[in-house]
């Protein structure tokens, strides 16, 4: 994996845990050689992410909607830092310019980015990892939920392993580089679906 696009909160919250691993994976990542494809904040999670990461000498592509240019939480001190008209463009780079995605505790925006990149993949828009970090245990919850759709039978047997949920981004990391990708719904016969 050369880039992967990390989605994560631009806000900061009050427990410290989760911007120390921001800033912990986004050292680890230039350490290892792995570009960084992200919001293009320098608030929150985001700033923190991509603050270490330039610090420790990586790469950090920052892709923004015009917008938040205007409200002047771009972080201009990005490797690149690219200015898309909106969320449908942004999220589209994300996938045109990574490897995989890895996902950070975030709000309802990364959420979204989140599921689209799962929805995606189990289409077979794209084939790349998947990876959710629970720091702290932040997406119990939701990996709980992920399960259940699972049991109940939304989520079809051979695609639910295509979310990755680790709580030790080394763990992460190691299962996203070695994810071979299920055949998509688009490939399968009616009769498997």
């Amino acid at each position: 994996m050369k880039r992967l696009a990390v989605y994560c909160g631009s806000a900061t919250p009050a427990d410290p845990v989760y911007l120390e691993e921001a800033r912990r994976v986004g050292r680890t990542l230039a350490e290892r050689g792995i570009g960084i494809v992200y919001g293009g904040a320098r608030l929150g999670l985001m700033g923190a992410l991509a603050d270490a990461a330039l610090r420790a000498g990586g790469e950090v592509i920052g892709i923004i909607p015009e917008a938040l240019v205007g409200a002047e939480i771009a972080h201009l001190g990005c490797t690149e830092l690219h200015v898309v008209p909106g969320m449908h463009e942004r999220k589209r780079a994300f996938t045109d310019r990574s490897d995989g995605f890895l996902t950070l505790p975030g709000g309802v925006g990364t959420m979204d980015e989140l599921w689209e990149a799962l929805s995606w993949a189990q289409l077979g828009y794209h084939h790349k990892p998947v990876g959710l970090l629970n720091v702290a245990g932040f997406y119990d919850a939701l990996v709980a939920f992920y399960r259940q759709l699972g049991d109940v039978g939304f989520i079809r047997p051979v695609h639910r392993e295509l979310l990755l949920v680790r709580n030790d981004l080394d763990a992460l990391l190691d299962a996203m580089a070695h994810h071979r990708p299920p055949p998509s719904l688009v490939s399968m016969r009616v009769e498997d679906l």
